[in-house]
């Protein structure tokens, strides 16, 4: 192919000297190239990121529930199912994860339109990304949550009410 190339080139024009011939693929790649390591590397912190988050939630909730134990115990023998002690947890879960979000997103709205104003070619707000986003951070705090909740369910009433 490299023959046939350089015969039309010079059946063009015979003084034009023809360097090492690559094909596209092999330009695109070295041209994207650290732009695909950016984002790999990004996604790597995203991804620490994520799950950074979750172990802190994870975190707060089991104490939470640890604290909460004898009030859990007391629920359950007073008539509260198991089901009903998950969903008490989850909701409350729920709800701050809500308020945490809220505020995050307040922030990407501040923050995007300062980058708006610094950086030419970038949008105020991405609304893809952000419910993108807020999707994947309600389920990491709900996934998170499910554990500690489930460990709630499990409390036997009698012995949290003896503990105490």
């Amino acid at each position: 192919m490299l023959r046939s190339i350089s015969a039309a080139v010079h059946s063009i024009d015979p003084q034009i000297a023809l360097a090492e011939p690559h094909t596209l693929e092999e330009l695109k790649s070295r041209n994207l190239g650290g732009d695909r390591f950016i984002m790999t590397l990004m996604g790597g912190f995203a991804s620490i990121a994520l799950l950074l988050a979750a172990v802190g939630i994870y975190g707060v909730m089991a104490f939470t529930v640890a604290q909460r134990e004898h009030e859990i115990g007391l629920r359950m023998a007073l008539g509260a199912s198991r089901g009903n002690v998950v969903k008490l947890i989850l909701k409350e879960a729920l709800i701050l994860s809500g308020i945490g979000l809220a505020i995050g997103l307040i922030g990407a709205f501040f923050i995007g339109r300062a980058l708006h104003s610094v950086v030419y070619g970038v949008g105020t707000v991405d609304y893809g990304a952000i419910i993108c986003v807020s999707m994947i951070l309600a389920g990491a705090s709900m996934l998170a949550s499910w554990l500690p909740a489930r460990r709630a369910a499990s409390i036997e009433p009698m012995q949290a009410l003896r503990t105490e």
